[in-house]
C-alpha cells in the first residue's frame, strides 16, 4: 500500500507573506486606462494635424490611425468608467512592497543593461549583466559568474560576429580589438 506523502519545498528567498501592500487592482487598472486614455489623445491630435480626411487621391496619411485612436480612446473611457462604478471591486491587493522589490531587481538592472549597451556595446554590458544577476541576485559564487558570464559572452561573439558577421552595438572595447 502506497502512503501519500507531500513533500513540501519552500524558498528561502520567496517575498514575505506579510509585507504590505503598496496599491490594489482598482487603482491599477485605472492608472492603466487613463494612460491609454491620454495615448489615444495624443495619437489622435497627431494624426488629425497630419491629415484625418479625405482627399482628391483618397485617405490621408492620418486618416486609418486617427479612427483606431479613436476607437483606442472610447475602449478607455468605456475601461475607466466601467472600473470607477464598481467601488467595491478590485480592491484586492496588486503587489506588496516585497514583491515590488523583486519586481525592481530584475527591472532596475535590466534598464542600466539598456543604458550600458549604447556606451559599452553590447558583449561587454552583456557581460556585467549576467555576471551581476548571477552573483548579486542569485547569490552565486563570484568566480562562477565572472566565469558564466565571459563563455556566454565569447559564445555570442563567435556566433554573431564571427561566424554569422551580424552587425551589432560595439563598444570601445571591441574597438580596441579591431572588430
Amino acid at each position: 500500500m502506497a502512503q501519500d506523502i507531500e513533500i513540501v519545498v519552500e524558498d528561502p528567498t520567496a517575498p514575505d507573506e506579510n509585507s504590505p501592500a503598496i496599491t490594489n487592482n482598482r487603482t491599477i487598472e485605472m492608472a492603466v486606462m487613463a494612460l491609454l486614455l491620454g495615448l489615444a489623445v495624443l495619437l489622435g491630435w497627431d494624426n488629425w494635424r497630419t491629415g484625418a480626411s479625405w482627399d482628391d487621391t483618397g485617405p490621408q496619411a492620418g486618416y486609418f490611425p486617427f479612427y483606431l485612436s479613436v476607437i483606442l480612446g472610447g475602449a478607455a473611457l468605456y475601461g475607466f468608467v466601467s472600473v470607477a462604478i464598481k467601488r467595491t471591486e478590485g480592491l484586492e491587493t496588486f503587489v506588496t512592497r516585497a514583491q515590488f522589490r523583486r519586481v525592481l531587481q530584475v527591472f532596475v538592472p535590466t534598464l542600466l543593461f539598456c543604458l550600458a549597451m549604447q556606451w559599452l556595446g553590447l558583449y561587454v554590458a552583456s557581460f556585467l549583466l549576467i555576471a551581476g544577476f548571477m552573483a548579486i541576485v542569485g547569490k552565486i559564487a563570484w568566480w562562477k559568474s565572472l566565469l558564466t558570464a565571459f563563455i556566454f559572452v565569447a559564445i555570442m561573439f563567435a556566433t554573431f560576429d564571427v561566424a554569422f558577421d551580424v552587425i551589432m552595438p560595439k563598444g570601445p572595447l571591441e574597438a580596441a580589438f579591431g572588430r
